[in-house]
């Protein structure tokens, strides 16, 4: 039986976006959509009954908002939910690990400031062994696709890019793959993404002085961009790919290209550190302040 794509839903606005967005993928994978809540359980025997009560009324109400909403997005689609006790992290990366994929909502931020993803989010982007997408509460189906020719948003018009990050010191097949299939499901454009960057000029010695950036350098990242994108291209004929090399910070990069795309997709290193598992800091700058929803695809 094919792995179902898995949606945290809790009653906020960004967990209904993610709801919504997760039907539309579970609909493009041909895959049944799993909503599951969790709730924090209470050992202490006199709040336990009163408590866990409280709890399994509102992830009834949650569920029942998400799948309201999902039905609204894909009327036809296959469904199922569950309620699983916390703590909400540990609850989450068990459901990412029988997922084919988990989708998590972040709130939007005004300005510049970027999104905010709380600490369960970031927690289970940084165990799950499964994909995680995180959406902002905002997102709807819309924007995943190009303007109409007025400028209007609109769901007529064609997908917006797929953006890959691609770490040429670190390419990874799980990350590539997600990403053409990603691609391929939208019938959209993928855009390969390998930022470099080195810091001004080099001192050679005593009076000598020589530019760490030379113009053979930016050419030499795209040739190997293409060549490591090359058996993929020949495994989906059928996508059209954009290799972009840019001499720029990675952070940097990717959120500006991100502009206007329907998915980002980065990789997340599976390590654990003394401290715990984090994510990097390129995964943690896309996370934060790309606008269109982020795919974070985890590998050994």
């Amino acid at each position: 039986m094919f792995a179902p794509v898995v949606v945290g839903v809790d009653g906020s606005a960004e967990s209904l976006a993610a709801a919504a967005w997760a039907a539309r993928e579970a609909e493009r994978r041909d895959r049944v959509l799993r909503l599951v809540h969790v709730w924090d359980w209470h050992p202490r025997h006199e709040e336990r009954e009163i408590a866990n009560a409280a709890q399994r009324h509102l992830a009834r109400r949650s569920l029942r908002q998400a799948e309201e909403r999902v039905r609204a997005e894909c009327p036809e689609l296959r469904l199922t939910d569950e309620q699983m006790e916390g703590p909400a992290t540990a609850a989450l990366v068990k459901a990412a690990d029988e997922a084919e994929l988990l989708v998590l909502g972040s709130r939007g931020l005004s300005g510049f400031t970027g999104f905010l993803v709380g600490s369960v989010a970031l927690g289970v982007v940084a165990k799950a062994t499964s994909p995680v997408v995180l959406v902002r509460a905002d997102e709807v189906a819309a924007d995943e696709h190009v303007p109409a020719d007025d400028g209007s948003p609109s769901t007529e018009t064609g997908y917006g890019d797929v953006v890959l990050a691609v770490d040429l010191d670190d390419a990874c097949d799980e990350v590539i793959e997600f990403a053409f299939e990603a691609a391929r499901l939208r019938h959209a454009r993928l855009r390969a993404v390998h930022a470099w960057h080195l810091a001004g000029p080099v001192g050679l010695g005593p009076g000598d002085i020589g530019l760490a950036r030379d113009s053979w350098q930016g050419e030499e990242w795209l040739g190997f961009l293409k060549a490591v994108l090359q058996v993929w291209r020949d495994k989906y004929p059928d996508v059209e790919v954009l290799e972009t090399v840019v001499d720029d910070k990675p952070a940097t990069a990717l959120v500006r290209a991100a502009t206007g795309a329907s998915l980002l997709v980065v990789g997340h290193r599976l390590a654990e550190r003394p401290v715990g598992p984090r994510t990097g800091p390129v995964t943690h700058a896309a996370i934060h302040h790309v606008g269109c929803p982020v795919a974070v695809v985890p590998h050994a």
